[in-house]
């Protein structure tokens, strides 16, 4: 009798129906996690592109970046682009967050400079408080920039405090003694936003085509052209207006300015092997 109520119940279907769908998982979790971020002031889109963020991870991580990401200032699109960019700080404590960007404010990154140092570099609430601490010391110690002008620089260049410390030195002493610019136009010039290769191939670019010159005492024989305009201006107008050189011209000075540097790693090299072999030896006895 069960099987025949079974074939009735079958025909019994008329053509098009469907049986109902079975219950499936209840989707309250993700409506209540949208719903947070929504409170928060996030769009339904940003919302839904946050969720898909770390799908593994608890509700709570999710909220918590975001809060924090929107007290700094952020409006919730730049916070959410800023999460996708990074989303590994979702998986930051929240404490952490908050300490770090107390580090920043300390340091002169407040408000809208703030804003713009975390959008342009969110890794910089991974990097230890102490190497933030040092990299801070030798811009202001060793490099002698003012107060003010570090906050220029956190602000343009966050990147800064991720350099390695030496780098970042050698960066400063060349532009500083080879070139003769004092801290206030590296800041105006922004110089660390270009990688210190492609500086030193502009600098020395225009110094061999006799169109830059180490100033002396403060004074040069040619009028050098401004710091701002070798960084800022992009390779083919540098060439153009700047160097007055076709593209090939400067990509065989590049490759040649490149086999000398090999040349005279090759040279240190073997005369630090040569000063070796002059060590006498220990004396036996």
């Amino acid at each position: 009798m069960a099987g025949l109520g079974l074939r009735g119940a079958g025909r019994a279907l008329l053509p098009g129906w469907a049986l109902p769908a079975a219950p499936g998982p209840c989707p309250r979790r993700g409506c209540g996690e949208a719903a947070a971020l929504r409170a928060m002031g996030f769009s339904q889109e940003q919302a839904r592109r946050l969720l898909a963020l770390q799908p593994r991870l608890g509700p709570e991580h999710r909220e918590a970046a975001a809060a924090q990401l929107l007290l700094l200032g952020l409006s919730p699109e730049a916070a959410a682009a800023l999460l996708e960019r990074s989303p590994a700080l979702l998986r930051l404590p929240t404490e952490r967050l908050r300490e770090r960007a107390e580090e920043l404010r300390r340091l002169g990154l407040d408000g809208g400079r703030l804003q713009r140092a975390v959008s342009r570099c969110p890794q910089l609430f991974h990097v230890p408080r102490r190497r933030l601490e040092a990299a801070v010391r030798l811009l202001r110690e060793r490099c002698l920039f003012t107060a003010g002008q570090l906050r220029e620089v956190l602000e343009t260049c966050p990147t800064v405090l991720l350099e390695e410390h030496r780098t970042l030195h050698h960066q400063f002493q060349y532009a500083y003694f080879r070139m003769g610019v004092r801290q206030k136009a590296m800041v105006q010039a922004r110089l660390f936003q270009m990688p210190f290769a492609e500086l030193r191939n502009r600098h020395i670019f225009l110094e061999r085509r006799g169109l830059y010159e180490t100033p002396h005492k403060g004074q040069t024989q040619t009028s050098n052209p401004k710091l701002k305009d070798i960084l800022q201006l992009p390779e083919k107008d540098f060439l153009a207006s700047l160097a007055c050189a076709t593209p090939e011209e400067y990509e065989v000075f590049k490759k040649l300015l490149a086999r000398e540097e090999e040349e005279k790693e090759e040279e240190k090299e073997e005369e630090d092997v040569e000063a070796l072999s002059a060590t006498p030896g220990p004396v036996l006895l």
